[in-house]
């Protein structure tokens, strides 16, 4: 069993034993759990993991700034947590089902998704993030820890996939959640199951201190990666503002999953940076002097610092990815921007193959609530 056992730790100051390969400063240190799965990174392949980091914290403001301009109904911010989504989300096969929250926009990136795509669903528009099966992704999951229900079924389907051409098929269904969905029924219930029928599913917790307003250290005694365990399903508790520790944590959790073995969790320690949602004032509950203490952890300048250590980094490489990142946010503001809502009204077409009486019932029900906005606008 790899498990790293760990005592509870202040989510203002200190993070607990975590399995770390790049400190805050930017230095690159060893890890005996997770070297062996580290091997083949180079310098070509830690640039990239930055530069989907930096596109990932663009789209993120931008996001936030869409919002705040009546652009969009609703943003979950992920700053402070590009390292986790971006170095799992890279260790994936195109093959691999993913089953992400609502705050994986990075994930949700690196599977290929559109501006259009990622503005839709926070417009709340038809068909938000297009076909899943094109991308191998599922959209973004709003009722809290449902998807872990949903890639545990997933992955015992795959279990159950007749074998094709080059023998049994080694798919993995992946799913992300956060330290206040840990607190959810569907999530021990899906860890039942996953434990139970050793289904290949990997569960991504990003705990990033808080569940909106309440500290993780409410929520449980003992870190998140101790409780996978007592389902028996071997944890590993990683720096979670460490994109090579999370890259090679999700290494041998798919190892582990493709060879049969069964699910495995990784706990990864981050921090939100922002609020829980636009709709959220973390200053009602959160200590500014604990976000300077996470500032100081940042999973981007630590990335930044050891490339330019290594000469892998430059003035020129780094305004190449600063441009491309600054290309996708203009990307999604101009399609934000252009796009039309269709009229209200045509949520009821294609309801029924038929028109029965009941739809139209309702239908004039909503007109009349529509044309209430009117008269107060009157």
């Amino acid at each position: 069993m790899t498990y790293l056992p760990s005592t509870t730790a202040d989510p203002g100051t200190d993070m607990g034993p975590v399995a770390q390969v790049i400190t805050p400063d930017g230095e690159r240190v060893a890890d005996a759990k997770l070297e062996p799965w580290l091997h083949e990174v180079d310098d070509d392949l830690l640039v990239g993991l930055y530069r989907d980091m930096v596109r990932t914290r663009r789209l993120d403001r931008e996001g936030v700034a869409l919002q705040r301009q009546g652009q969009l109904g609703l943003w979950a911010p992920c700053e402070g947590q590009e390292a986790v989504q971006i170095g799992t989300a890279r260790a994936l096969r195109a093959a691999d089902f993913v089953f992400p929250s609502y705050r994986e926009s990075g994930v949700q990136l690196v599977r290929g998704a559109t501006p259009t795509q990622l503005i839709q669903v926070w417009r709340g528009e038809e068909q938000s993030m297009g076909d899943p099966f094109a991308r191998n992704t599922a959209g973004p999951q709003i009722i809290i820890g449902a998807q872990t229900l949903h890639a545990v079924g997933y992955a015992m389907g795959l279990q159950r996939m007749p074998a094709g051409d080059d023998g049994p098929r080694d798919d993995v269904a992946v799913t992300y959640f956060g330290d206040g969905a840990s607190s959810q029924g569907d999530v021990s219930e899906a860890m039942v199951f996953a434990a139970s029928y050793g289904a290949p599913v990997v569960f991504v917790c990003s705990n990033n201190q808080w569940a909106i307003s309440e500290p993780v250290t409410v929520q449980s005694r003992t870190p998140l990666a101790d409780r996978a365990p007592a389902f028996g399903i071997p944890s590993l508790r990683v720096d979670g503002n460490d994109v090579l520790a999370c890259y090679g944590a999700m290494r041998w959790a798919l190892e582990r999953a493709r060879s049969g073995a069964g699910p495995a969790y990784i706990e990864a320690v981050t921090y939100r940076m922002g609020p829980h949602t636009t709709a959220d004032d973390p200053t009602r509950y959160r200590d500014a002097a604990e976000l300077e203490v996470w500032r100081g952890r940042d999973p981007l300048s630590r990335v930044q610092t050891l490339l330019q250590a290594r000469g892998a980094l430059d003035d020129t490489l780094a305004a190449d990815i600063a441009a491309d990142a600054d290309r996708l946010a203009a990307e999604v503001r101009a399609v934000c921007l252009g796009h039309r809502t269709r009229d209200p009204l045509t949520v009821f077409d294609e309801v029924y193959a038929e028109p029965h009486s009941g739809l139209e019932r309702q239908r004039r029900a909503y007109t009349a609530y529509l044309d209430g906005f009117e008269e107060d606008a009157r």
